[in-house]
């Protein structure tokens, strides 16, 4: 099966590296849960591998999470990033899906990227190609959103957004307007 006309919907790995300019503009951090082995550079002061299963750990401080690219295993690392409150996600952005659902209803900020991101693989090289979906970083907590803000990553910052319902819910209720004093509330 084909998203497009040349994308598959689950990649052959699920290693797709952080740019190290993207640690540098936002970093440092504490953690990263799902970190890659071997990798060409740390993306956190801690890196918990999938060998390690972060999932299961204790979470503390900034966290950089760049998840499993999978759509059957994202859900679970953006839902405990939301619970945290206090990181960024790389993700891509596909705000359609349940597993985007936490974004929309906690994140303090979105910067939509202006150009598609090429990852990187566990030898230090840049993937020949762009990761074939546009990305978003995702931050939870207001220092995260400020930090988003302040980085000069090309892009579009959302800081407001109107509700999303759950997607079992109809256009016409989804249709209603939050006035922006409860857009804190999120």
């Amino acid at each position: 099966m084909t998203i497009g006309s040349h994308q598959s919907t689950i990649g052959k790995s699920q290693v797709h590296l952080t740019p190290k300019w993207i640690i540098d503009w936002l970093g440092p951090f504490d953690l990263d849960p799902c970190a890659a082995d071997p990798r060409p550079w740390d993306c956190a002061r801690v890196n918990i591998t999938e060998a390690q299963d972060g999932l299961s750990r204790p979470w503390f401080g900034r966290v950089w999470l760049n998840p499993p690219f999978h759509r059957y295993k994202v859900a679970q690392w953006i839902e405990r990033l939301a619970l945290h409150n206090r990181g960024i996600a790389l993700i891509h952005a596909r705000t359609e899906t349940e597993w985007f659902e936490p974004c929309w209803a906690r994140a303090s900020a979105m910067l939509f990227m202006a150009d598609r991101l090429k990852f990187f693989r566990p030898d230090g090289s840049e993937q020949p190609a762009n990761s074939g979906a546009p990305v978003v970083l995702v931050a939870f907590g207001e220092d995260e959103a400020q930090r988003l803000l302040n980085s000069g990553i090309p892009g579009h910052v959302a800081m407001e957004w109107l509700p999303v319902q759950a997607k079992h819910s109809t256009l016409a209720e989804n249709a209603m307007v939050v006035p922006s004093s409860n857009m804190s509330e999120r």
